[in-house]
């Protein structure tokens, strides 16, 4: 994976030598948050920011800190189900946005009969796949790709902490990041998380002692804007006090 950032303000146009290379040229470009296509190949910003981009995934976005969610194809969100209607759940990412909408077949292997039944307040954990700004964003719980969940799906159990939308990218951005408290947690702890684009974390310890420590190392670590010296003892006090 190679990444390059520069800092871009609204309505720049992106250089195509900026933009990453794909080693597969029948793979698309893929614009995340922050940049708009205009026909036929200008690439602009609408948002301050660092640009990004992933060659691996022949992809490019703008990495910024924002505090209100704006649903973009792609990206991984946990979604609460506030409705269910005749063909699909209604669901909100952020009490600040629309309600988007998950189809009852948008799991793996659904079925009419056998399609998760939902309760209001229940989590999931879902990509979106449509972002317009003239209908209601729609979400799935399915790679489309593989027809897989590939992690996809109702969250049961564990419990949810806000985070910052800068702290969400940097997790779901992996060891590029430079999070690295829930690794050093996990080398004595057992837990599972979800990183939602929309500024939550889900974590499950299988106790509510584990599950707490866990999100708040994560707050603490996000708020306090610490680095890896910092991490690594958060990770020490957090493990001393198990």
């Amino acid at each position: 994976m190679t990444s390059a950032q520069t800092i871009v303000l609204p309505g720049d146009t992106i250089a195509p030598n900026a933009l990453p290379t794909s080693a597969n040229p029948n793979k698309p470009l893929t614009l995340g948050p922050g940049l708009r296509h205009i026909p036929p190949q200008t690439i602009t910003t609408t948002i301050a920011g660092a640009l990004s981009t992933d060659s691996k995934k022949n992809a490019a976005w703008i990495e910024y800190n924002s505090g209100r969610y704006t649903p973009s194809t792609s990206d991984l969100v946990i979604a609460t189900v506030t409705n269910s209607v005749s063909e699909a759940y209604s669901c909100t990412l952020t009490p600040y946005t629309p309600t988007v909408t998950l189809p009852h077949l948008a799991f793996e292997s659904a079925t009419r009969k056998t399609r998760p039944q939902l309760a209001n307040h229940a989590l999931v954990y879902a990509r979106v796949v449509s972002a317009s700004r003239d209908t209601a964003p729609e979400i799935t719980c399915i790679d489309p790709s593989t027809g897989k969940s590939e992690g996809l799906g109702p969250l049961k159990g564990g419990m949810v902490f806000p985070i910052s939308m800068g702290m969400a990218r940097r997790l779901l951005s992996g060891r590029k990041g430079g999070v690295n408290v829930l690794e050093g947690l996990s080398e004595r702890l057992a837990f599972e998380v979800a990183v939602g684009r929309n500024g939550m974390l889900w974590v499950d310890g299988g106790n509510v002692r584990t599950t707490l420590a866990v999100g708040r190392a994560v707050q603490e670590v996000d708020t306090e804007a610490l680095g890896d010296k910092g991490q690594s003892k958060v990770v020490d006090r957090v493990l001393r006090g198990l």
